[in-house]
């Protein structure tokens, strides 16, 4: 398997999982995901797999400023129905970085390590700003994305377009895949700590 380069160039999230510990999946509960781990979840990288990966990392950051987060002790609200547009995708990258699950995640034992319904979708479309509230303590957080920002090869959609055809030649798809790369590398490394990227406030 061969990534593009810049995938192990990206800040690492580091987590620690007391489930994790206590089956011994990770001795010391510490659990770290890569930008490569989002990709292989998805089956893709994109400006939104790697928004929702920076989403994640910041919304951590915030709500454990003086450690590592504790993975399972944070529910997350999607500000869309999962079926919306890319809401589902975004979803899952976040539920594996937090560990908040809908209705299918796991249950718990005995009330304790509980994932289920700890990530809720919002009816309808209320917003931009993805929620995440510290169980133990409730601090809350808002987190929104604007991609808008990082630049894009003009080119991109004649490309995909001669891809969806068919009609595209050996260099078009290599030159759309690279340009398509070089989109996420940028957000990733270049614009991952812009606030006007990346926001996040904190809430009452």
């Amino acid at each position: 398997m061969k990534f593009p380069d810049f995938y192990q160039l990206v800040p690492v999230i580091r987590t620690h999982d007391p489930f994790a510990a206590m089956l011994g999946a990770s001795r010391d509960g510490v659990l770290e995901y890569h930008y490569a781990d989002a990709v292989r979840l998805a089956g893709h990288s994109c400006p939104t797999v790697a928004g929702a990966f920076l989403i994640g990392r910041a919304a951590l950051s915030a709500l454990y400023p003086d450690g590592l987060a504790e993975r399972g002790n944070i529910a997350v609200h999607v500000p869309a129905p999962e079926d919306e547009g890319t809401m589902g995708v975004m979803a899952q990258i976040l539920t594996l970085l937090t560990g908040a699950a809908s209705g299918n995640g796991f249950q718990g034992l005995r009330g304790r390590f509980r994932r289920k319904g700890l990530m809720t979708f919002a009816e309808q479309h209320e917003g931009e700003a993805f929620i995440f509230k510290r169980i133990d303590n409730n601090a809350r957080v808002a987190v929104t994305l604007d991609v808008s920002r990082v630049p894009a090869d003009p080119a991109q959609g004649e490309r995909m377009m001669a891809i969806l055809q068919d009609c595209a030649d050996g260099a078009q798809q290599t030159a759309f895949a690279e340009a398509w790369q070089e989109r996420v590398r940028c957000l990733l490394l270049e614009f991952a700590d812009d606030p006007r990227v990346v926001h996040v406030s904190h809430l009452n």
